[in-house]
């Protein structure tokens, strides 16, 4: 299943950061359609293999992308899925102002805890200062779906209105996975591109 239809205008990016989720890797899902798309087009991309993607510890997590993030510019953009959101949003917050970031696509994002996946409870106690990482990003944008198993959209709805940012809905794209048949993602594509 391809997720949109490929029809905006190609504008190539410098830099894309692509944090995976749960359970996941750099090598699952639309992550690796999405690095040799962005790829072709001149961009260099670092999927961040979060450690112990099973049993995550904040730490470690936030760890590995802000090393992969190192300092954002507006030459930049950050794209996380699901619990990737969470701590995508995390590394932000701790970085050291003044700082920017050019882009920011956040797909099947939260930030409370889930009750389809309380064991994640503990790393979604603490909340993220929203309001503060959206002043740095120039574009922002949250995509979801309306048969997301594991993120209410209310979830997401909530997160693109404290970032002020757009928020783009695709019926029918599950939880935006391999198993929803998600493995090529041209709407993504479209919005870093057009950013």
């Amino acid at each position: 299943m391809e997720v949109g239809d490929g029809s905006v205008p190609v504008r190539p990016v410098q830099r894309v950061v692509i944090v995976h989720g749960y359970e996941s890797s750099p090598d699952a899902n639309w992550f690796p359609w999405l690095q040799a798309a962005l790829e072709a087009e001149g961009a260099a991309v670092t999927v961040v293999a979060l450690p112990d993607p099973d049993n995550p510890d904040r730490a470690s997590w936030e760890d590995a992308v802000g090393v992969a993030l190192g300092t954002p510019d507006a030459a930049t953009v950050v794209v996380a899925h699901s619990l990737g959101v969470v701590t995508a949003l995390r590394v932000l917050a701790a970085l050291p102002e003044p700082w920017e970031l050019g882009g920011l696509v956040l797909v099947a994002g939260f930030t409370e805890p889930l009750e389809a996946l309380p064991q994640l409870d503990g790393f979604l106690a603490a909340d993220v200062d929203i309001e503060r990482v959206a002043a740095g990003i120039a574009e922002r944008t949250v995509i979801r779906s309306e048969s997301d198993p594991f993120v209410p959209p209310a979830a997401s709805d909530d997160l693109a209105g404290r970032l002020h940012a757009r928020l783009q809905i695709y019926p029918g794209a599950g939880h935006f996975m391999a198993e929803d048949g998600v493995t090529r993602f041209p709407a993504l594509l479209d919005v870093i591109q057009s950013r």
